[in-house]
This record gives C-alpha cells, sequence and structure tokens, in this order.
C-alpha cells in the first residue's frame, strides 16, 4: 500500500516557531482594563503553523460526519445510500451480520449498523492512491467485531450446549450486551468527578439523576466521553447525551460510538482505522517500543495499560481478543502482512510511553504555552502548544484553538485574560508627551517618553519598566524633539444669532431585571443578559464573548 509523505516534525517545529512569534500581536483591550485583545487572523495564523503536518487534515477528515437527517433515511440496500455504506454492505452485508449476531441484543441491527457507518463518511471510504477500499473496509469492520466479542461477547464454549444450543463459536457471539452488566438506567454509576468544578465538568457537565456507566458495542463510559461523543454527533452540543446517555443503549448510537472510537486518535495513540489502512507510520519512538502495524496495535489502543506488555503475555482479555481475531480474520480470509503482529504482549503500553519529548510523535490537544517571551505583554506567549494527553481543547475541533487561546473553560490557572475581535483599531486618543521617564509611574500604549537622551513610546500598559529597545517600549528617536513656542491664538468671537440648544441623547434603558453583559462575568447555559438594550440567552458557558457578535449567545 502507498502511504501519504508526510513532513517530519522536526522541521515542522521550527516553521511553527517562526511563523508563530510573528503571528501574535496581543494588545490592551480598551473594555477590560488587565485585558489584552488578539485578531481572529492573527489566531488562525498561529494555529495553522502549528499544524502543518498532513495528518492534522487526516485526522479531521476522519472524524467529519454526515448530517442526522440524511443518516436517518439510511435503509439496507437503498440507492440514495452513502457511497461508504453501499461498499459496507457489498462486503459486509446482511447474511455477514446474521451470522456473527445470533446472540446479539435485540438493540443491535443491522439497519443501525450501517446507519452508524453512514454518519461517517471516512469508514470504508474511498483512498485516491491505489489502496483497496473495499479490502480496507472488510478488515475494519472484522477488527470491530473481534473487539465488540471481547466487550459486549457472549463468551460461552461450543461445547456448553445448555448455554450454546447452536455451538456458536465464540467470536461469533458479538453484541450480547447492550448496558454494562450490573447496570440499568435510573442508577448513578460512573458519576466519578461530575459538579467539581474543574474544565471538564464546564465543557462536559453531568445532568442530574443519570448515569454514564458502559453502553453500546464499545460500552462508552464517564461523562466526559458521552459529552465529546454527543459534540459529534449533535453538531456540537454535548448536553444533548449528557442529558439522555440511554440514546447510546436504545438507538443507533450503540453502533455509531464504536465507530467514533474507531476513527478518533487519542494523542499519542492513532486512531484505529489509520492503523488498518497504514496512513498511520509508527516513529522511531513507537518503533522501539515493539509497537508497529497489525490488530496487537489496536489492543494497544483500546486497553493496552492492561492488556498490554510481556506481564500480560496469558491474561484472559487479550488472549480472548486475539482468538476471536484469528477466528475472524481466518473465517474472512484477511491477509496480513510480514510486518504486522497479531500481539501486544511485546509492545510498551502507550500509556507507559515516555513521550513528552519525542520529535516524532504527534498531539493531538491543545493547552496554554507558559512558555515567556519578552517582547509580548506580561511575558505572556497568547498561545496554545500541542500536547499527548487530553486536554479541554482539541487541535481536530474546529474553533477550539481560539477557546484555548481565550482560556474558555477556564482550565489555565493565572492565564491573561484574551478577547478575540476582527480587527484592533488604533488608539482614539493621541500619544501624551512626558518629559523623563519615572520608575514608580503608570504609562499606558502609545505614551513617549525621554530617557538618557533618547525618546521611546510605549506598546502596551507598563510601570517600572526601564525604557530600552524591545520589551514594553520601541525607541522612536535618538534625540528627544524639542516643542518651539506657539502664538497665541486670538478668541473666537461666538455669533450673533442665538443658537438652539440641542437636547443630549438618550441613553437605552435595559429591561428590567436584566443586567446589562459584563465582559468579566462567566454566564451559564440559560443566564441572561442585557447588551445594547437587547436581552441575549446563553447556550452554554461563556465568558468575555460579545452576545450581538458570538454563536454562544442567542436572542
Amino acid at each position: 500500500m502507498n502511504t501519504r509523505n508526510l513532513l517530519k516534525p522536526t522541521i515542522l517545529a521550527a516553521l511553527c516557531t517562526s511563523l508563530s512569534l510573528n503571528a501574535t500581536e496581543a494588545q490592551p483591550d480598551p473594555d477590560n482594563l488587565n485585558g489584552y485583545i488578539l485578531t481572529k487572523t492573527d489566531i488562525l495564523a498561529t494555529e495553522k503553523a502549528k499544524t502543518l503536518n498532513p495528518m492534522y487534515e487526516i485526522w479531521s477528515k476522519a472524524l467529519r460526519t454526515r448530517s442526522n437527517t440524511i443518516v436517518d433515511v439510511i435503509s439496507p440496500n437503498s440507492d440514495t445510500n452513502p457511497e461508504n455504506v453501499k461498499r459496507a454492505e457489498r462486503v459486509f452485508g446482511q447474511h455477514e451480520w446474521n451470522f456473527l449476531t445470533a446472540m446479539a441484543a435485540p438493540e443491535y441491527t443491522y439497519t443501525r449498523f450501517i446507519k452508524a457507518i453512514g454518519k461517517f463518511p471516512a469508514f470504508c471510504g474511498d483512498y485516491t492512491d491505489n489502496r483497496d477500499a473495499d479490502a480496507i473496509c472488510q478488515k475494519s469492520i472484522v477488527t470491530a467485531f473481534a473487539h465488540f466479542a471481547q466487550e459486549t461477547g457472549g463468551h460461552i464454549s461450543p461445547d456448553n450446549t445448555s448455554d450454546n444450543p447452536t455451538q456458536l463459536e465464540e467470536w461469533q457471539q458479538a453484541l450480547v450486551h447492550v448496558r454494562e452488566m450490573g447496570w440499568s438506567e435510573g442508577e448513578k454509576g460512573y458519576t466519578t468527578g461530575c459538579g467539581q468544578d474543574d474544565w471538564q465538568n464546564r465543557r462536559w457537565p453531568c445532568a442530574a439523576n443519570q448515569g454514564y456507566f458502559g453502553r453500546g458495542a464499545k460500552q462508552l463510559s464517564y461523562h466526559f466521553n458521552y459529552g465529546a461523543f454527543s459534540e459529534v454527533m449533535f453538531d456540537g452540543d454535548a448536553t444533548v447525551l449528557l442529558n439522555d446517555p440511554a440514546q447510546v443503549a436504545d438507538s443507533w448510537l450503540n453502533l455509531a460510538s464504536a465507530v467514533w472510537f474507531f476513527l478518533t486518535p487519542q494523542a499519542p495513540k492513532p486512531a484505529m482505522l489509520h492503523v488498518i489502512d497504514r496512513t498511520w507510520q509508527p516513529s522511531a519512538t513507537e518503533l522501539a517500543a515493539g509497537i508497529g502495524y497489525g490488530f496487537g496495535t489496536t489492543i494497544n489502543i483500546i486497553n493496552g495499560g492492561i492488556e498490554c506488555g510481556a506481564q500480560n503475555q496469558d491474561k484472559g482479555q487479550p488472549v480472548n481478543r486475539i482468538s476471536y481475531w484469528q477466528g475472524l480474520s481466518d473465517h474472512y480470509q484477511i491477509i496480513k502482512q510480514a510486518d504486522e503482529e497479531n500481539t501486544c504482549w511485546q509492545q510498551t503500553p502507550f500509556g507507559s510511553l515516555n513521550l513528552s519529548n519525542a520529535e516524532d510523535v504527534l498531539y493531538t490537544n491543545w493547552e496554554g504555552d507558559w512558555q515567556y517571551y519578552a517582547d509580548r505583554p506580561g511575558g505572556f506567549s497568547f498561545e496554545c502548544k500541542l500536547v499527548g494527553y487530553q486536554t479541554a481543547y482539541s487541535a481536530l475541533v474546529t474553533g477550539d484553538y481560539e477557546k484555548c487561546v481565550t482560556n474558555f473553560y477556564q482550565s489555565h490557572v493565572n492565564w491573561p485574560t484574551v478577547r478575540i475581535v476582527d480587527q484592533i483599531t488604533d488608539p482614539v486618543e493621541p500619544p501624551t508627551n512626558d518629559t523623563e521617564w519615572t520608575a514608580n509611574k503608570v504609562y499606558v500604549a502609545n505614551t513617549l517618553v525621554t530617557y538618557l537622551e533618547q525618546q521611546y513610546k510605549a506598546k502596551w500598559w507598563t510601570q517600572g519598566d526601564t525604557p530600552s529597545e524591545g520589551g514594553p517600549w520601541s525607541l522612536v528617536s535618538d534625540t528627544p524633539p524639542t516643542v518651539p513656542p506657539t502664538e497665541p491664538v486670538p478668541p473666537t468671537i461666538p455669533p450673533t444669532e442665538p443658537v438652539p440648544p440641542i437636547e443630549p441623547p438618550t441613553e437605552p434603558v435595559p429591561p428590567t431585571g436584566i443586567a446589562q453583559w459584563d465582559v468579566t462575568t462567566v454566564y451559564y447555559g440559560g443566564d441572561q443578559a442585557s447588551y445594547n438594550n437587547i436581552v441575549y440567552t446563553a447556550k452554554w458557558w461563556t465568558k468575555g464573548s460579545k452576545p450581538d457578535t458570538s454563536n454562544e449567545w442567542k436572542q
């Protein structure tokens, strides 16, 4: 198979540093004494510089979805089905589904299976580089069923004819469970962390009296996974499944959650699809840890900390998974290439690798960059960096970089207050002149001072910073200008005709009981604020975004 040539991360690092240094131009916020503003153009340029590697576009494309309106009308053998659904039907039709789901719970159906595939065009999608899309589609489905057989399977021996009268192989016993054993709707399971004042709850707030125990083919668990999955399925709205997690058991989402997991990289783990179709290229660090191509790496992605490594070679879970994969791949005659391994006992679990400083590993989450920049206000970077652990902000989600820079979910402690604007206009007030710089005096942007026979202009608010080239000051001239004496201006003679008085404009009166919007106030979903005499309602958690221009508010 051909793979795409990707830029080396070491080259990317140099490019990103060069571009981002020029892209970030923070200015004092005229609406907030202690805040700063950046332009959207700067934000987008910096984000682009940090994600030049083609893999970022590949990952993002793999997570693109179709409208649920389109998905809802998908049905077996329909002429209007999307092309990737037609491919799935061609390589894995209703007959194959029945063959592997004789024990399955009734909530899992073939129609729901192809709807789940239809939601994600990249699953069983096309390739433009001569890769066999049909073969990759079949291998992806068979790989998924090997994991289904472990996660939600019956695990009944063919010799146990009382419980398995038709003597199905264990790899034919997938999708038996739709909810985690021991849990039922109405129970508040897996609510660890719910209600805490942290970024996870600000982005994915738990609903009262709901449980986030395992549901669906992949047994989706915990509120932050339900919230993230809900955002993908419902146009960025995390609350749909947080408020009604039972949908992950009782609708086609029970299989869509597994397809979503299959396509989603979990930095620094690659997406399972890109291991199977070989778009992913293991780094030198990963190869040294025994991590390469094959079914074994998909085990490492799912549950490497418990099932991979030499200490787990004979453990039940990985032994089962490998057995199910071998049975399925033999039955469907899946070709195993020479460099593929079915096992992961020879691999270091991803979670045990120290990849923090690995230059050949790509990350998918944004975190505040605390590097000190002497030429920026307060030394702050006003940028975010890519990290190898989960944060509130994903490099694969449009708009998340801007949210990271503005600290939208308050995840960066002591981060400066930042607001994004379309453009920064010049100050209305002209620069003021000062005869001599004084250490204890406050200077605002564009103030001119003299120091050691040189003239400097303040770039932003400063106090106590000795004028010099760089930092908060810029050199204007080596010699301060002399101000010539001015001639007295004769007084203006008023007109003889009386001028009628001008009525002062009346300030708009905000609606009774609704407070004016404030740039520093945190608003939660449902909170109301008045702006320009119009009442706006917050859709979700927001801070600093003007109601008349932000999609975080509605009238």
